[in-house]
């Protein structure tokens, strides 16, 4: 089991948005987590994607994980691979690190998606929500079972860094803290 190298890795963060927060459970710690993993990713040169699921419903991507404008991939899709254009969005050879919303919906379809289309994906379980605790749970067990890798934001982070002798250490350090 290979550990998560920064330089085949992209973070992407799925569906966090404005009004389907305030209904995911612990949503403030999965925004939190999902914002240690985007400052630390930005630190470390790791590319990131956002997906928004129908934003004419759910709105736009929080404020605090906004992509710059237009850069938001929209989807109508549950599962994003299933989105024209999105596995051509996903750089050749890199690996997963998925945050999102919610667990049991499109992120396990995505992750599913990725992993047929032959991708290494980690799932960042303290970074994913749904509305109902024992939803996340089952997701995070179904995408163990087809082949995700459950981790956590701590392990990414530190995973990505690889030593404290890295020249970013202290301030990637700081977001955990």
């Amino acid at each position: 089991m290979p550990l998560i190298d920064p330089t085949r890795t992209l973070l992407l963060v799925i569906d966090l948005q404005i009004r389907l927060m305030p209904a995911i459970a612990a949503s403030a710690d999965v925004l939190a987590n999902t914002g240690r993993l985007t400052a630390a990713a930005r630190l470390l040169d790791v590319p990131v994607l956002v997906t928004e699921q129908n934003a004419g419903g759910l709105g736009t991507t929080v404020p605090e994980l906004a992509p710059e404008p237009g850069r938001a991939f929209p989807k109508m899709s549950f599962g994003a691979a299933r989105a024209p254009g999105f596995l051509d969005r996903l750089p050749r050879g890199r690996d997963l690190v998925v945050t999102g919303c919610e667990a049991h919906i499109c992120v396990l379809q995505t992750v599913v998606g990725l992993l047929e289309a032959g991708c290494r994906v980690y799932v960042v379980g303290d970074a994913v929500g749904s509305r109902r605790a024992e939803n996340r749970e089952a997701a995070l067990g179904r995408m163990a079972a087809h082949g995700a890798e459950i981790v956590t934001t701590e392990m990414v982070v530190f995973e990505w860094l690889g030593t404290a002798r890295h020249p970013r250490f202290r301030e990637v350090v700081k977001l955990i803290k």
